[in-house]
């Protein structure tokens, strides 16, 4: 079964051009400027299946992030279509989904509703997501008396215990302390185990083999190669050497 189909899809953002007066946003509005875009995303076509773990490579403004956006349903796409089946749990950008003023439990709540966890759903979790994410003693203190870590470890621990088809994922897993981290390891394993798929993006792509049997190459929005994890990552790295060699030679 199809969790997630991107079929050519293109996502843009206008160009800001910096800070300027109302006036000359308007005149660039009115004038052929208003027509320039930054292309995040061009013309990509790939889809997930589900139980496959697919890793998701490429440099920084390469796209990924977008990717991960438009596959949750964060943002639409301009052209094409983004098809989503099934229930996603995602970790994307910290503290996403959490409001400030609110305290753990009132954040644990907002989150799983969120993801789409129904209030029966979310008292028969709530003790084993505050159990796993380690911070029992500050759930009824307001998120900005947290450390970035303490609601990095909320946010997975809400969304690993969403009974998710798939769990999409963004740099998450500098999670805390070390042993934190192969706790999120463990549940993300048991998570594949049981048939559930990962869409995820890493800068370590050396890594990605170890855990992925499928892996995408962005580059400045264009889906590069889609295959198997140590073809992918071997040309994404070879093409970096080569990048890097010609920046030497020139310098």
């Amino acid at each position: 079964m199809t969790l997630i189909e991107f079929d050519k899809v293109t996502k843009w953002f206008p160009h800001t051009g910096g800070r300027a007066l109302l006036g000359n946003h308007l005149l660039r509005w009115a004038s052929r400027d208003r027509a320039e875009k930054f292309y995040a995303l061009r013309d990509v076509t790939f889809r997930v299946e589900r139980g496959e773990t697919v890793g998701v490579v490429g440099s920084n403004g390469a796209g990924k992030s977008t990717m991960l956006g438009l596959a949750a349903g964060l943002v639409e796409p301009d052209a094409g279509t983004v098809m989503r089946r099934g229930r996603i749990a995602t970790m994307l950008e910290l503290g996403s989904g959490f409001h400030l003023d609110l305290n753990g439990t009132e954040n644990l709540l907002l989150k799983a509703s969120l993801i789409g966890l129904s209030r029966k759903e979310t008292r028969q979790q709530y003790e084993r997501i505050v159990d796993f994410s380690g911070i029992r003693e500050f759930m009824n203190e307001p998120l900005r008396t947290w450390s970035s870590g303490m609601v990095a470890r909320l946010a997975f621990s809400v969304a690993i215990h969403a009974h998710a088809d798939m769990f999409l994922i963004d740099e998450v897993l500098a999670v805390g302390d070390s042993a934190f981290q192969a706790k999120c390891r463990d549940a993300l394993a048991e998570f594949r185990q049981h048939g559930g798929s990962l869409l995820f993006v890493s800068h370590m792509a050396g890594t990605l083999p170890d855990v992925c049997n499928r892996a995408i190459w962005f580059d400045k929005g264009r889906l590069m190669l889609d295959g198997p994890a140590t073809e992918v990552v071997e040309a994404y790295q070879a093409s970096n050497r080569a990048q890097e060699a010609a920046v030497v030679a020139s310098s």
